[in-house]
């Protein structure tokens, strides 16, 4: 049994792992949103969503290289840009709102 595991663990399979892992970070951030907007009764977009939203997107982001689809590297590469501005925003906002207490 463990022979044939083996066997069948290859560059291109732990590739496929890869994949799978970003695209589960990346699906994570949506089930987190959507708990959250339940529990507080509105629609929000909490912190942990952003978070997994980088940590699906560069997970994914190396997965599209090994790939070389240039389609899917430029629109996880172009999220990455936006889920860091708004982790930018958040903390900024933070720090300002401590600046005055």
């Amino acid at each position: 049994m463990m022979a044939q595991v083996m066997a069948w663990i290859t560059v291109d399979h732990v590739w496929l792992l890869v994949g799978f892992l970003g695209q589960a970070l990346f699906t994570s951030r949506f089930i987190v949103q959507w708990f959250k907007s339940e529990i507080v009764g509105k629609s929000v977009i909490p912190l942990a969503f952003w978070w997994f939203s980088v940590g699906g997107g560069v997970v994914l982001l190396f997965y599209a290289i090994h790939q070389l689809d240039p389609v899917f590297i430029c629109g996880q590469a172009g999220g990455l840009v936006v889920y860091a501005r708004n982790l930018y925003l958040v903390y900024r906002e933070k720090a300002q709102t401590a600046g005055r207490a």
